[in-house]
């Protein structure tokens, strides 16, 4: 089950709505962890009980990690509790990869392939691993006490609004609202606001945008010119950018009306004047996990500059294999990490910054060249084949007659253009001056936000709502990109 569905939409989230509303505040935690345990259930009935197996696991060990526990009995849990869920992780995610290559190296030495039952992946594993492991480390350094019951903490694992793809929520951000959070109807309206600029973002402007990116993609490299090669990894940009910061607002907005503060996860990341401005605005949640359970533990910058560098490159080549079981998701996460140690290099010898009409191209445009590795790893396409992709982009390939229709095709679309249109103003709506709040209420002063203006809000998104249930009845089903992680 997914947002974007017209089962979700229209059956699981209204029901699920009243039920948790109209709830008494003792069975608000209750009626929660039974709609997402449901919800997780519907598209992997085989997972959830070792869902919620190893969560009783990690329940058990929180209690002995507390700061008034025995020191080396408190780090034995710990590396119990991190081994188990990342050993899980790395079974279901990375061994029909491990077994591949294996079977690779066997063939090139003439020797017989290992047999082999490939695994199924559990939906969000990724996700509720690292989200796991934050309850862990957060309770071992005392950031966060342990939860009181086990229903808190399940809670907090399988909460069905960021169970599937995000945000990474991490424990000390959320334990106080899992013992008591608000519920009104400011919140309901402001969270209903937020999901539904999500849906639109998703429904109206991402599936858009993937038609082109798809079909460019799945040509071979030598069929394609450069303008469609450029259109594609255009497309694939902004289709990834809307797609997953589209579920991330419409998690947002679900979280405050059941009365839970998700920190946002994008903010405005393609105008970004340096790649390290890049990834404080993209999948915030993500590099904010990195940084305090990767890079800090490896050392961060206290042990001088050379180490420093290392650790930067280490942390986001864990990010790019922590994306996917491929090559190209490697090769992803080492181009980001050697872009980043570049950028700390330079900003360590003073180097003067460019203007910001040079840079903001300049980080787009290597954030693009990432992006074509990061497209093809989801096709689980050879890196050569990443690499042959983007020397067309730069004047290395041959134009078709096939390609030279399809571009044209798209350029002759009115309905596409204008949506392309709407990405980009979108994206660059900080540098045209749009504030950042338009896509929320306000909940801090009731005087902002007068009776007028919350119906005239609340009617809008019920526009937006049943326009997005229209494209969604008439168009394909496409899930979310970050589903497969």
């Amino acid at each position: 089950m997914v947002f974007s569905s017209i089962l979700f939409l229209t059956l699981f989230l209204p029901l699920t709505l009243v039920v948790c509303l109209l709830s008494p505040r003792r069975l608000r935690n209750a009626t929660a962890l039974a709609a997402s345990l449901i919800f997780y259930a519907w598209g992997a009935p085989r997972f959830v009980w070792l869902l919620v197996a190893t969560s009783g696991f990690d329940y058990l060990a929180g209690r002995f990690l507390t700061p008034e526990r025995n020191h080396a009995r408190r780090r034995s849990w710990l590396f119990a509790a991190v081994s188990l869920n990342m050993a899980l992780l790395f079974y279901f995610k990375y061994a029909n990869f491990m077994v591949e290559q294996v079977n690779a190296l066997l063939g090139l030495c003439g020797a017989e392939s290992v047999a082999w039952t490939r695994v199924a992946l559990p939906i969000g594993i990724s996700f509720f691993t690292f989200q796991k492991v934050s309850y862990l480390v957060d309770v071992y350094r005392g950031t966060a006490p342990a939860a009181s019951s086990f229903g808190r903490y399940l809670l907090y694992v399988v909460l069905f609004p960021q169970l599937i793809a995000g945000p990474i929520v991490r424990y000390h951000d959320v334990a106080r609202q899992l013992v008591e959070r608000t519920l009104s109807s400011e919140r309901f309206l402001s969270g209903f606001w937020r999901f539904c600029l999500g849906l639109a973002k998703k429904v109206l402007i991402a599936n858009v945008m993937a038609a082109p990116a798809d079909r460019i993609f799945e040509m071979a490299p030598g069929e394609l010119g450069a303008a469609a090669a450029w259109l594609g990894v255009f497309c694939y940009a902004m289709q990834i950018y809307f797609d997953f910061s589209a579920y991330s607002d419409m998690a947002i907005g679900l979280g405050r009306i059941l009365g839970f503060d998700f920190l946002e996860n994008f903010d405005a990341p393609y105008i970004s004047a340096s790649i390290s401005e890049f990834w404080r605005r993209w999948h915030i949640s993500l590099g904010n996990w990195m940084r305090e359970y990767v890079y800090i533990p490896l050392g961060g910058n206290r042990r001088g500059r050379g180490r420093t560098y290392f650790n930067l490159w280490v942390t986001f080549l864990v990010s790019g294999i922590w994306h996917g079981a491929a090559w190209n998701f490697v090769v992803w996460g080492a181009w980001h990490g050697l872009l980043l140690t570049v950028h700390r290099w330079m900003r360590d010898r003073g180097m003067r910054r460019l203007p910001g009409w040079i840079a903001r191209p300049g980080t787009f445009l290597l954030v693009l060249i990432g992006w074509v590795f990061f497209r093809m790893g989801m096709s689980d396409y050879p890196v050569g084949r990443s690499l042959a992709y983007i020397r067309v982009m730069f004047g290395g390939g041959s134009v078709s007659t096939v390609t030279t229709a399809a571009l044209q095709g798209y350029l002759d679309d009115r309905a596409f253009l204008a949506v392309a249109a709407l990405a980009v103003v979108i994206t660059l709506a900080p540098l045209l001056g749009v504030p950042a709040r338009w896509r929320d209420a306000s909940l801090s002063d009731s005087q902002s936000w007068p009776v007028l203006r919350q119906l005239t809000r609340a009617g809008v998104a019920g526009v937006i709502f049943l326009a997005c249930l229209s494209a969604l009845a008439s168009g394909r089903f496409n899930p979310f990109i970050y589903f497969r992680f």
